[in-house]
């Protein structure tokens, strides 16, 4: 279909409304005969996972607004009362805090599928870039979001991740006075990080939506890792794609729902349950499951950087931590440039499949790290794990491409897929 056609419906009602606002057209034109590789796998599914996740956390948190207070005096309480007063009120509330693990699960598989099959390599840098940035805007929401039931562990996570900002240079302290709008974690602070975790959602919307512009430009990969090369290595999106995510997303809703009505709190810290005491520190202060790797990164530098036989210090070790956590992210950001393969796909590249797996194998140790005490031996492996995290980038990545041979690839994605039927 030719850019400006339009497609001939035979609803009338649609017919009237395309003729003078071409929605139905475009999404057509987008999502119906728009061509796709025809050898995705399921793996595929978790980019419409998320889209789906993004709506339903954003009903559900509309929903949740509407009877919530933010005020450090009532916010606790406005929490329970949504729980037990409000109509169908705990299931708004069991999908939304769930749908928060939920949605950072989805979200995961969908980054780690993109560095196994390729998809950061050119000419889909600016894809890859954007996906980062989704998934910085998300764990942002997720954090304010966790503050809102001002329970202990809202408090106190709050006042630990907010102060990590302190250790910059020049600017730490006010950055972090701004943030919590005074000298401490109060009530300005509960009501910037409830307008900021209403506003950030529909920041994500706007990403997702280039997100999906720069992916309709460029082209989706495909396990192979190869380019379409003509009508046969292609198929619509529809009815083809839009079958098979349905089936990904009943699979998906089944798992979602288990959770949400037989085990809701499973993922949650029983501290939360308490409210926020500032005069209390819980025993061990621990955010959420999806920061645990960035948390053990953080805690893995414990050494002042001084100038020798001075006590000037160059970096604290609460900078250097800093450092590193927002450095385990820029390193994911650099991929495509840090990979110079010509062959995207692990499918034919033996050695960086050994190291994908041995990374993954990495990230699970960190995020296992992350919930324990900052103690021996815990920190020293948690060290180890990041060493190896930053190897994966620095020194596979670059050294692989020079040392690999790569198995042979196929001629098209249709020879692939007949020859393996």
């Amino acid at each position: 279909m030719s850019h400006g056609e339009r497609v001939d419906f035979k609803n009338p009602v649609i017919k009237w409304i395309d003729e003078r606002l071409p929605v139905f057209s475009l999404m057509q034109k987008e999502y119906g005969a728009f061509p796709t590789p025809r050898n995705f796998n399921y793996l595929w599914n978790f980019g419409a996972l998320s889209l789906f996740m993004l709506i339903a956390m954003i009903a559900s948190g509309v929903f949740l607004a509407m009877n919530y207070t933010p005020s450090t005096d009532h916010a606790f309480t406005s929490v329970e009362r949504i729980m037990r007063d409000v109509n169908w009120g705990w299931l708004m509330r069991y999908l939304h805090a769930n749908g928060a693990s939920m949605f950072l699960v989805v979200v995961y598989v969908h980054i780690f599928r993109g560095m196994f099959y390729g998809s950061y390599k050119k000419p889909r840098e600016l894809l890859w870039i954007l996906g980062v940035v989704i998934l910085l805007l998300m764990m942002a929401t997720a954090f304010m979001g966790y503050v809102l039931p001002w329970g202990q562990m809202s408090f106190w996570g709050a006042t630990v991740i907010t102060n990590l900002f302190s250790a910059i240079p020049l600017v730490g302290s006010s950055i972090v006075t701004w943030l919590w709008g005074g000298f401490s974690v109060d009530n300005p602070t509960l009501n910037r990080f409830f307008a900021l975790h209403f506003l950030l959602p529909f920041v994500i919307v706007a990403v997702v939506f280039l997100h999906v512009a720069a992916l309709h430009v460029t082209g989706s990969n495909n396990p192979l890792g190869i380019e379409p090369k003509g009508p046969k290595d292609t198929i619509p999106f529809h009815p083809y794609y839009t079958a098979k995510d349905m089936f990904g997303l009943t699979v998906f809703l089944i798992f979602y729902a288990a959770i949400v009505f037989y085990a809701p709190n499973c993922l949650g810290d029983p501290d939360n349950y308490i409210p926020a005491n500032p005069m209390v520190t819980p025993a061990h202060i621990v955010p959420e499951w999806y920061f645990l790797p960035f948390y053990a990164i953080l805690r893995a530098f414990t050494i002042d950087i001084s100038i020798p036989f001075t006590h000037i210090v160059l970096v604290s070790s609460k900078l250097g931590g800093v450092m590193l956590m927002f450095g385990a992210v820029a390193m994911i950001v650099l991929m495509p440039w840090l990979d110079r393969s010509p062959v995207r796909s692990a499918v034919f590249r033996p050695l960086y499949r050994i190291a994908f797996w041995l990374f993954v194998l990495v990230c699970i140790t960190l995020g296992w790290i992350g919930a324990k005490p900052p103690e021996a031996p815990y920190v020293q492996i948690g060290q180890v794990a990041t060493a190896l995290y930053y190897a994966f980038f620095l020194i596979a990545l670059p050294l692989l491409p020079k040392v690999e041979k790569t198995l042979p690839l196929p001629n098209s994605i249709s020879e692939a897929v007949l020859k393996k039927s």
